[in-house]
């Protein structure tokens, strides 16, 4: 259900493309099990439909449809390319968009088992990613600034789910991270959310990259941090090799962010096992995991 208590169906789907896109409407169409913000269906078998469902405004969609077909020519893994925007109707008052299907399994219902494979991989993608951003890209406010900047954020997370005897370690890196000096580059592009609903996996390595909404200018720190938040345990010095762009306050700073990326899959886990509305009961193991392996360095 959309917050409107609009439920999303497949025979909605249908109608909207007939009604906008009439030359696709007759396509398969099943839904993709996932999503929060947007639910997503399948059509066909290159193409998915992005509903807005949760997200209070269109602004995650219409970042997708004006920057990813931009960026994603010169990205070397493959990422959703918008093809054709559905605009908000009677039937249905949101936006949607028809998007080309990235295949593969997302990493929180799969697993990497090629690290050294997978490090080289995302290192390249970040390379490619992370070049200064247009004058008019967007800046989020809860993210790509400097971690001190989101404290408040961290602490609520620290306090509502911090595992039993590693409150003092997850504090350690999280301190380290906010004494880190500030990035001093130009904000580069960055996708924003990287975690393991968001990249997809083909024979044991990353193959894939999704959800670009968040996508923004700022610190590359928040996606760095994906070398503990997705990468398995051992990978993240490789992967910072292979990067080859970061400084050491950088990875000061990436390494608290992933910290807090962790707390967050917990919270959304705990959440999923309470039956709470957005809640992701997968993402807790995720999140534990991906916390082990922040503090193992």
């Amino acid at each position: 259900m959309t917050h409107a208590g609009i439920e999303i169906t497949a025979d909605l789907v249908r109608d909207l493309l007939r009604e906008q896109h009439p030359d696709l409407a007759d396509l398969a169409i099943r839904e993709v099990a996932g999503g929060w913000g947007n639910q997503m269906w399948r059509l066909g078998t290159d193409l998915a439909v992005r509903m807005q469902r949760m997200d209070p405004t269109p602004e995650f969609q219409l970042n997708e449809r004006r920057w990813l077909p931009v960026l994603a020519p010169r990205l070397p893994l493959p990422v959703p390319t918008p093809v054709r925007s559905g605009e908000p109707s009677a039937r249905f008052p949101k936006h949607w968009t028809v998007m080309t299907w990235v295949p593969g399994d997302p990493l929180d219902r799969s697993s990497i088992s090629r690290g050294d494979h997978a490090a080289d991989t995302l290192a390249g993608f970040l390379r490619a990613l992370h070049v200064p951003a247009s004058a008019d890209a967007p800046v989020r406010g809860d993210r790509g600034g400097h971690p001190k900047t989101c404290a408040d954020g961290f602490d609520r997370l620290f306090h509502a789910v911090v595992p039993d005897g590693l409150a003092d370690d997850v504090r350690t890196v999280w301190d380290d991270a906010v004494a880190a000096p500030e990035w001093e580059g130009p904000p580069l592009w960055m996708h924003g959310d990287l975690h393991p609903a968001n990249v997809v996996v083909s024979d044991g390595t990353l193959s894939g990259v999704i959800d670009f909404g968040d996508m923004s200018a700022g610190d590359p720190a928040w996606d760095l941090a994906a070398a503990w938040v997705i990468l398995p345990a051992g990978a993240a010095s490789r992967f910072f090799d292979a990067y080859a762009q970061a400084d050491v306050g950088t990875i000061r700073r990436a390494r608290g962010l992933a910290a807090m990326k962790s707390l967050f899959l917990l919270l959304m886990g705990r959440n999923g096992d309470l039956g709470l509305p957005g809640g992701k009961p997968g993402w807790g193991p995720a999140g534990r995991a991906a916390l082990d392996r922040v503090l193992m360095g």
